[in-house]
């Protein structure tokens, strides 16, 4: 079974780094964080529109971060003499607190919550309040350049292990009602490091797009993600099928390219999945991240995140899903939100799913040809 190791530390300024090792690495002494840093942001603030009923943070010291910096400044690599980077040392898979975050650092425990506010339900015109909550870097790999689709079925699994336990984690922080990881790739989608890496959000309200999926649970007459992947299931868009999970492009899907991967089972987010399914999603997403690759031979830009229950409500009828968005629409062409999109909220596909299901597999067949994702090493022993 997997060994994978936690040790977690604090950076000069306090903020909270924790290493995941990957099964089989051996123990390290770990160096202390010995730069000079200057205090923390304040936590920024939510103000409320009232006509969307959404809450809009600003967070104006994000201006100040790190944008394409030289690989030889690059803020995830370890540090070195020329390079005062954030991650002290080697590692394998790196989880830190961002430096400039959109919630945080405040929690709760920090900042009490103004007196009937509900961050979900209705709220007054001129609303504000803190916000609170956690933004986390999560550092794929030491290297300088990749994806996740480049690392190794051994690394991706450290990695899922490492939203898992973060999910765990953030899910228990005083104030957070919704943790969400993901990656965003490529400088089409606005990336400002080509190190690997993704994030991960612990926001102190339901976002819209959970809101509304919760909406929708509550208004159908039955389990209504496992009615959507049975239909899935026996559509003309599945991709992959393993035992824990199915790949496929949604009936109505939005963008060029778009996949969702969802449980079979009904299980609430990461931290409530089993070693087996943290085992099957570390293949099935490399799998597919390589196939998106091969789409074009080229790079895909991409947003890959996780559609997770909220922390407290919702937990025995929204499912775990990995949700994978691209507004690639041809080699040299990208689909851009104009009027209708931006403005309206309503969508107008330029792929038929049907299309763009038929294209993945057989994307994802080279990608299988070219560079086959290896079985984890316990696996392996296991046949044996």
């Amino acid at each position: 079974m997997t060994s994978i190791r936690q040790t977690s530390t604090r950076l000069a300024d306090g903020r909270e780094l924790v290493y995941f090792d990957d099964a089989g690495t051996p123990e390290r002494a770990r160096r202390a964080d010995e730069r000079a840093l200057d205090p923390r942001p304040a936590t920024p603030t939510m103000r409320f529109d009232a006509l969307s009923a959404e809450w809009i943070t600003v967070a104006t010291a994000r201006q100040s971060r790190v944008h394409l910096p030289p690989a030889d400044a690059d803020p995830l690599a370890p540090q070195s003499a020329g390079n005062p980077s954030e991650i002290p040392d080697d590692y394998d898979v790196a989880v830190f607190e961002n430096r400039s975050p959109s919630f945080g650092p405040a929690t709760l425990d920090d900042v009490p919550a103004p007196e009937g506010a509900d961050a979900a339900g209705e709220q007054a015109i001129g609303a504000a309040r803190p916000a609170v909550g956690r933004c986390e870097v999560v550092a794929f790999s030491p290297d300088r350049e990749g994806s996740f689709g480049t690392q190794s079925t051994l690394r991706a699994r450290t990695v899922v292990e490492a939203w898992a336990e973060r999910t765990r984690a953030l899910s228990a922080v005083p104030g957070i009602a919704q943790v969400f990881p993901f990656e965003n790739r490529g400088v089409e989608i606005g990336v400002t490091l080509h190190h690997p890496h993704g994030q991960i959000y612990g926001y102190p309200y339901v976002p819209p797009r959970i809101r509304r999926i919760a909406q929708s649970v509550e208004a159908h007459d039955g389990d209504l993600f496992a009615e959507v992947l049975e239909g899935e299931r026996q559509g003309p868009r599945v991709l992959l099928e393993g035992e824990h999970f199915t790949a496929f492009v949604p009936y109505a899907a939005r963008w060029p390219v778009e996949v969702q991967l969802m449980a079979h089972r009904q299980v609430a987010d990461l931290a409530a999945t089993t070693p087996a399914e943290r085992d099957e999603l570390a293949r099935l997403t490399l799998r597919i991240a390589r196939g998106l690759d091969a789409l074009y031979d080229a790079p895909l830009p991409y947003i890959a995140g996780w559609i997770q229950a909220p922390v407290d409500a919702h937990r025995d009828d929204i499912r775990l899903t990995w949700h994978v968005t691209s507004p690639r629409r041809a080699a040299d062409r990208l689909k851009f939100l104009a009027g209708s999109e931006a403005a309206m909220g309503a969508w107008v596909g330029d792929i038929a799913p049907e299309d763009g299901a038929a294209r993945l597999r057989d994307a994802i067949a080279r990608a299988d040809e070219q560079r086959p994702v290896e079985a984890l090493p316990w696996q392996e022993v296991q046949r044996a």
